[in-house]
């Protein structure tokens, strides 16, 4: 039997809740007294909320509301069979913010999510009080890698494949979720993951509904280059962000490569700051959580 949406409710120092936005139902994972600054956290691929359980102990420790949700088609949030489009996501985390009784949040993204955030950001500017993304290059600077760069397009190979109807969905849930343990050392620095962040990885992508939605992500972003949509969202990005923005990047990024990561501050008009981390790979909040953590902290309090 599959497994069900319960593997992602760990128990630890933080509450799980529900809150609905945009029309969907997530879950949320919070902790911090309830009128700190809220800080919202939206994991990557191929995760769910618990890839901030360092940062949600670290920044409540530090005053602040931290809430790490699991996003659409992830965890035990809901799983639509539409609505992977960045307009969609971004208007997800814009109710968020409101569903959670906030007018603005201190938004922090991680691959995925950090496309996310940068989106946000600029759709969603009045609701952003400061932006934090980890290894994930500006929506226009990784597309402009993406055509021209051959080192990120050998890199990036693996999104032509997730293109493909069905395979990648089998291919992520057999043996138990290989692949996403495959994918996590590929992509991660040394030492990463230990046995218990594949071993959770792995059980969530098994959750029915999952490896098709996570999919949707990747097939909705090349899909949106010919469509006018998708034309008019990358228009929309070109905006940039008003926001101060701090970017983390692990030197040792085996998926969005640190090259790639150079030349987002073109997009960023309210300040921006670039710290390429040695040592790391493409978690770094979780390969050096409290030099992450710190990092955090600092921006969001700064």
């Amino acid at each position: 039997m599959p497994p069900e949406e319960s593997v992602v409710l760990v128990d630890g120092p933080w509450a799980h809740r529900e809150v609905t936005a945009n029309g969907a139902r997530f879950h949320v994972v919070e902790a911090g007294p309830a009128g700190g600054p809220l800080v919202l956290l939206l994991h990557g691929f191929p995760e769910f909320w618990w890839s901030w359980r360092h940062q949600l102990v670290a920044l409540a420790d530090a005053g602040f509301r931290a809430v790490a949700p699991d996003l659409r088609g992830y965890g035990a949030s809901d799983k639509p069979p539409r609505g992977y489009d960045g307009y969609t996501l971004s208007s997800d985390v814009a109710g968020m913010v409101r569903a959670l009784g906030a007018r603005q949040a201190h938004l922090v993204g991680h691959d995925w999510g950090g496309q996310l955030a940068w989106a946000v950001a600029t759709l969603h500017p009045s609701i952003v009080r400061t932006l934090t993304v980890l290894d994930m290059p500006h929506p226009q600077r990784l597309r402009r890698a993406l055509l021209t760069d051959p080192a990120q397009i050998r890199a990036s190979s693996y999104i032509g494949y997730c293109q493909l109807p069905k395979a990648p969905e089998a291919r992520l849930v057999r043996d138990d979720g290989a692949y996403v343990g495959t994918l996590l050392q590929r992509w991660g620095g040394p030492g990463f993951p230990d046995a218990e962040t594949e071993a959770r990885c792995r059980e969530a992508v098994q959750i029915p509904g999952v490896a098709h939605s996570t999919l949707e992500w990747y097939r909705w972003a090349v899909r949106s280059l010919t469509r006018p949509s998708g034309l008019r969202f990358l228009a929309l990005m070109d905006r940039g962000v008003q926001a101060p923005v701090l970017q983390l990047h692990g030197a040792l990024d085996a998926c969005l490569l640190p090259s790639t990561a150079h030349g987002s501050g073109a997009w960023a008009h309210g300040g921006y700051e670039l710290q390429v981390l040695d040592g790391l790979g493409h978690f770094p909040h979780q390969e050096a959580p409290e030099l992450v953590s710190q990092a955090l902290v600092a921006h969001a309090g700064a």
